[in-house]
């Protein structure tokens, strides 16, 4: 199976990083295809009048996204007062498929100036001579949204203008200032992947086996989806598998933990680490490849830091059979996958102020709770002590 995108989405991404699906990226742009100018600013209805006027007198078309159907007439009283003989067509989804395609039929045709409509118009639109492109409410859409309707525009071979805007009194979530952030940063063309790569770390992978975890895949987590998957492909391909019981930790730690572009600039660069990171199996691994990247790229920055010691936090924890560590509020809670790895601790090399925050829970396999309240450190510390204090050995065999 091929599947193009230009902007794939977070669970996606996610899956050809860790190797389900093997991935390519197609950088070339078409011939003489310029970027388009893209500005974040404030919603003004001058600068959405200047905006139309500018493309308007070099004999172009403009689309204003505006994602309200209750108030969509409204905005077009509002534009046709800003701009008295405004032609103008509305298109929204509560429409009829003929209706819709009566007016997208026109617009292409030139009979109107503006096309007015909500996002329906996000994917299969090719109109050359539409090449400004205005979203109102730009804060409350995703990225890959922003993206594919940018790509409305500049379909041509002249320059083409995007305008992003937000409400002025309207305090905008981080995330969305983040995703407003990146479609201005990003504006070479093919800035596609690099902003799915954005996107995967603004809001994580996703579930990467639908809406909801049913049945055996929810028991069995995605770590051993991937194994599965591995062996039943190449049982398809007549191979010999040997299935290796691994297990894959969880670690939650509440933390902003990646790489940054202040470290790695290049994309691809960066993929190839994550999917190194994912595949790392043992501390000699980790290291050098720590050492790789000091070489390579310098010390690391903060976000790369905490990310290469939560790499080592999963690998202590794989060795321990633990099959996840996460924290919630002032408390750090630590599930085994398998307890028996635990058979020779001892408990007795436990520091004193540590043992007293810990707390094991009368369960099979074993639960750990640990109270961070009134622990010195970051979390990355404690969780650091925590693994060391787990992974102390003794020659008795007291288990959990």
């Amino acid at each position: 199976v091929l599947t193009l995108s230009a902007t794939p989405i977070p669970r996606t991404l996610h899956m050809s990083l860790v190797g389900v699906r093997e991935m390519s990226v197609i950088n070339t742009p078409p011939e003489e295809r310029l970027p388009v100018q893209t500005y974040v600013v404030e919603y003004d209805m001058n600068i959405v009048a200047d905006a139309i006027k500018r493309e308007l007198a070099r004999g172009g078309q403009v689309y204003f996204v505006y994602n309200r159907v209750a108030s969509i007439n409204h905005m077009g009283e509002l534009l046709e007062a800003a701009l008295p003989g405004l032609r103008y067509a509305i298109a929204h989804g509560q429409m009829t498929g003929r209706q819709i395609e009566e007016i997208m039929t026109d617009f292409y045709e030139g009979h109107y100036d503006v096309l007015l409509s909500t996002s329906i118009i996000e994917t299969g639109l090719d109109i050359p001579n539409a090449n400004t492109i205005i979203i109102y409410d730009a804060d409350r859409l995703g990225l890959s949204q922003l993206y594919q309707m940018r790509g409305r525009v500049g379909r041509s071979r002249r320059r083409a203008y995007a305008y992003f805007m937000y409400r002025p009194d309207k305090m905008l979530s981080e995330a969305a200032e983040k995703r407003l952030k990146a479609i201005e940063e990003f504006t070479e063309l093919g800035a596609g992947f690099k902003l799915a790569m954005r996107d995967l770390e603004i809001r994580g992978a996703g579930n990467l086996l639908g809406s909801q975890q049913h049945g055996n895949i929810a028991s069995v987590g995605f770590g051993m989806y991937v194994s599965m998957l591995e062996e039943a492909i190449a049982k398809a391909q007549n191979k010999e598998v040997e299935r290796e019981v691994s297990i894959d930790p969880a670690i939650d730690l509440e933390v902003d933990a990646f790489i940054d572009d202040a470290y790695i600039k290049d994309s691809a660069r960066k993929i190839s680490v994550y999917q190194r990171l994912l595949h790392i199996k043992s501390k000699e691994q980790l290291d050098d490849m720590t050492d790789e990247l000091i070489d390579r790229f310098g010390t690391p920055t903060d976000p790369v830091d905490r990310l290469l010691r939560i790499a080592q936090i999963k690998e202590q924890a794989r060795l321990l059979g633990i099959k996840s560590i996460v924290r919630r509020d002032q408390q750090l809670t630590i599930h085994w996958h398998d307890d028996s790895k635990m058979a020779d601790w001892d408990m007795g090399a436990v520091r004193e102020d540590l043992w007293k925050k810990m707390k094991f829970a009368d369960t099979k396999p074993a639960t750990l709770y640990v109270s961070l309240n009134g622990m010195k450190g970051s979390i990355l510390t404690i969780t650091e002590a925590v693994m060391k204090a787990l992974s102390q050995k003794s020659s008795s065999k007291e288990g959990l």
